[in-house]
Formats: C-alpha cells, structure tokens, sequence
C-alpha cells in the first residue's frame, strides 16, 4: 500500500528536482523531505533519484512514476475544485418527486425561481402519485416531494405548501347545471371518472363518498388529468379536480363546475423530506425558494398555488426592476 504523504512529498520532490523547494511548498523542513523521500524509495523498493554534487534528478523508474503522480494530483485539484463548487451550489443535483398535475401545472414556474438563483444546478424531476412520491423518500429516489398529504408516513417530516381548491367538473350541457348544487346522492348515478389510487384527489373522494355513505359510480382509474379533462369535456362522466388545474378550460367554457353540496372541499399540498437525514445543500435551498413564497411552517391559511405563483411573479418582476435601478447610466 503506497503512503500517500511520502508519495505527495516524492511528487514535489520530483516536480522541482529540489528538495529545498520542494519543502517551502508544502511548509515543511527540507530534513524532513529527504527522510520521507528516502522511505517512499524503500517502500518501494526502486531508486527514484539521482544525485550528484547539489543537484538531483530522476531515474527511469523516477519519471514513470512521476507522470502518474502528476495525473494523480491534477485530479486532486479538479476534486478541490468540484467541493468547492458543491460547497457554494455551482454543481449538484436536486432529485424532485411530485404527482403528474403539480409537474405540469406547477413545477416549471416553481423551478424557474429556484434555477434563476441556482443555475448550475441539475433537476431531475420524478412524477408519480403522492403516495408513490412519499415513499420514494424512503427510498432515497428523491429528497424532496410536494405532494397531497395522504397520511401520515413513518420517518417523512411534512410541511404545509397550499390548500388546493377542488371543485366537480362537468360538460357545459350538463343537466347539473340547472341545479344550484350537487349533492353526493346526484353524484353517485353519474360515471365518476376519478384519479389513481394513491392520489390525493382520490383519497379525498374516497373520504367524502364514505362520510356520506354513498359509493361513486367509477368509469374509469387513470393519472392523466388531461384525458380526464378530455373525457368530461365530451360528456362521458364527471370528475372532481383541483381547481387551478381546469382553469383555463371553465374560462374558455369548455368545462363548467359545480359546488358539492354547497360547500368549498379543499386538498392540503405538503412539502415532504425524511426527518432524520440531513438535506443535500440543493435540496435546503430548494426549500429556501419556496419558504419565500409561502410563511410556513406556521401556516394557518396557506392559499393555493395559484396564490403562490402570482407572489412568484410578483417577487420576480420586482427583482427585476430592482436590478433596473442598479444599472448604471
């Protein structure tokens, strides 16, 4: 086994063919470079120097091992460099977990932020259901999810982000429409076209449906909330969606909604992360990002996400304006 401080002390031996030098670089006695030097050798069991008179050069054996050497402690400079760069966020990875709507809808405005302080930073976005999401933390697959809170998960530290309104969807032409509300009853001989299971949408139906005692009449299970939208849209059942989510299409009237019995149902929306493991430097200023978009953890009214994304633009337009101000003539 090679040690690597008489093989440190060899390299700059080497590099100056002065053990004088040598030594001034690495702030120690030039006594001290030729004991050490002289070891390395035996260690090794080859001659490595030459010397004659007050000068010195390298054998064969020297200069072979020198060129390694040189290939060594060049990378250890390029390993100083990467920490350093790690240190100060200008490399890493941030690995993101979150449900399929929240990375179409949300996700790009929400890294934007993040990458216009952090752009060196990679991203590597995992999309899944939010029990699936909560659950590849435990997994170490992400560090980081925003997803529905469905349940407590053992180890998963969760921090409200948003208060999501839901709302029932349904064809512009729909015969609900004449009434004021629809109530759990109405719902149930509809086809209910719900979320996956695993979904924060589909546990929160799930929840109504029981606590009402009534039971949705499922068409169809599916993740992808545009077929879903899609599939209301042509009048093939109902749905009950995030809000934010069908904006555009109830602005466009290409979808209409209605209240459930009358009353506003809301989905809490968490940032999670593994309680007990300390966060990768991307990952704690991700949640630095976002903590400046929303008072948490002390939150009593959180807002939606549509909420947070015109704060996001807010705060943009006025960093940028301030960076305006700071131009010079």
């Amino acid at each position: 086994m090679i040690n690597l401080n008489q093989f440190r002390i060899f390299y700059y031996a080497a590099k100056h063919l002065n053990f004088t030098r040598a030594a001034e670089e690495l702030f120690i006695s030039q006594p001290a470079i030729t004991v050490q030097v002289k070891a390395f050798e035996s260690a090794c069991g080859i001659r490595l120097f030459k010397k004659r008179g007050r000068k010195i050069w390298l054998t064969d054996e020297g200069r072979t091992l020198f060129e390694l050497a040189r290939k060594v402690f060049v990378l250890e400079k390029e390993i100083e460099r990467a920490v350093e760069d790690m240190r100060h966020l200008k490399r890493g990875l941030l690995r993101i977990g979150t449900t399929k709507a929240y990375a179409r809808y949300f996700m790009p405005s929400m890294l934007s932020s993040f990458l216009s302080k952090h752009p060196e930073i990679k991203i590597e976005l995992n999309e899944g259901s939010s029990l699936d999401m909560t659950r590849s933390l435990l997994d170490f697959k992400n560090e980081v999810a925003i997803v529905a809170r469905t349940g407590d998960v053992p180890g998963i530290k969760y921090i409200p982000f948003s208060q999501e309104e839901m709302t029932i969807v349904l064809a512009p032409d729909h015969p609900f429409l004449k009434q004021k509300a629809i109530s759990f009853a109405d719902l149930a001989t509809e086809p209910f076209i719900m979320k996956e299971i695993g979904s924060g949408t589909r546990q929160l139906v799930d929840q109504l449906f029981k606590r009402e005692n009534c039971r949705p009449n499922i068409l169809m299970e599916t993740s992808n909330t545009e077929f879903i939208k899609q599939l209301v849209q042509r009048g093939d059942g109902v749905s009950f969606l995030v809000k934010e989510v069908v904006s555009l299409e109830l602005s466009e009237h290409k979808l209409a909604e209605m209240p459930l019995n009358g009353q506003t149902q809301y989905m809490d929306v968490s940032i999670a992360y593994l309680e007990n493991q300390p966060l990768s430097l991307p990952a704690r200023a991700f949640l630095d990002t976002l903590e400046n978009l929303q008072p948490y953890p002390n939150l009593s009214s959180p807002g939606g996400i549509g909420t947070i994304l015109a704060r996001m633009l807010a705060q943009r337009r006025k960093g940028n304006s301030g960076k305006g101000a700071k131009r010079p003539d």
